[in-house]
């Protein structure tokens, strides 16, 4: 091995855990970076939350172990994570918590009200049957989560989801839309 090759591996092993370091500090510092269209692509923040979650809250929540997760990773909706459930945590936002009554028809109302961009569909973007789920009062210690997106899985489907999986509001740091 040449001397310009010894140092062409000292320079690479740097590099590798200089960026092994950044990124766990960037994961330490509460950093996460999104790749699904559900909110804008980009460098986020989770900030914590000391107080329980609010209607409009935007989040960042592990969704649970469920069979309906399960299907939804098998499905590819969902990415790995680090979530005690193998999935990456999602970026939603709260309309509705614990006693309201959430109306899924072709659209969602919460409490009478229509959630805006909140439309129904009945096939995901490969074709498949997308089922929703009931209509009922979120119970005690549940969020209903939502995104505008229009391919977005969310509570729709999915239902209230524990406040206990919830990691903290979710901050724009560096995002776009494409």
């Amino acid at each position: 091995m040449t001397a310009q090759q010894r140092g062409a591996i000292v320079v690479l092993s740097m590099a590798t855990v200089a960026a092994i370091l950044l990124v766990m500090t960037a994961v330490a510092g509460g950093y996460r970076i999104n790749l699904t269209p559900s909110e804008p692509l980009g460098l986020w923040r989770i900030i914590p939350l000391h107080r329980p979650a609010a209607v409009g809250d935007l989040l960042f929540i592990c969704p649970p172990g469920t069979a309906a997760m399960r299907a939804a990773r098998a499905r590819g909706y969902l990415r790995s994570g680090f979530c005690p459930s193998g999935v990456a945590p999602l970026i939603k936002i709260v309309i509705a918590v614990a006693g309201q009554h959430v109306e899924i028809g072709a659209s969602v109302s919460v409490d009478g009200r229509r959630v805006s961009s909140s439309s129904l569909a009945l096939r995901d973007g490969k074709g498949r049957p997308l089922t929703p789920i009931p209509s009922g009062i979120v119970p005690p210690g549940y969020v209903f989560l939502h995104s505008a997106f229009p391919g977005s899985y969310d509570s729709r489907y999915f239902g209230p989801v524990p406040a206990s999986g919830i990691l903290g509001l979710a901050q724009e740091v560096f995002t776009y839309v494409p």
